[in-house]
């Protein structure tokens, strides 16, 4: 067998948890669609998945108020 160093695991991925702000951007880039490969792979290794349920739901209560907003407004300013 051929001893092969270890470059396996220098891993440049940090090993705490994501903080509150890294998991707002994460899940909004979820939202979108553009998320990238290694933010999915550290959220997937290092986060808690209530974290991101939660931050998803309270995001997805905001978009939908502010389509209702949206839509009151529109129809206001119509004259409906």
């Amino acid at each position: 067998m051929s001893s092969k160093p270890d470059s396996d695991k220098t891993d440049n991925t940090p090993t705490s948890s994501p903080g509150p702000l890294s998991i707002i951007l994460s899940v909004l880039s979820a939202f979108f669609g553009v998320q990238s490969e290694k933010n999915r792979a550290r959220d997937f290794q290092h986060g808690r998945p209530i974290h991101y349920i939660l931050v998803g739901l309270i995001m997805t209560l905001l978009l939908i108020l502010g389509v209702l907003i949206a839509v009151k407004l529109a129809l206001r300013s119509a004259g409906v």
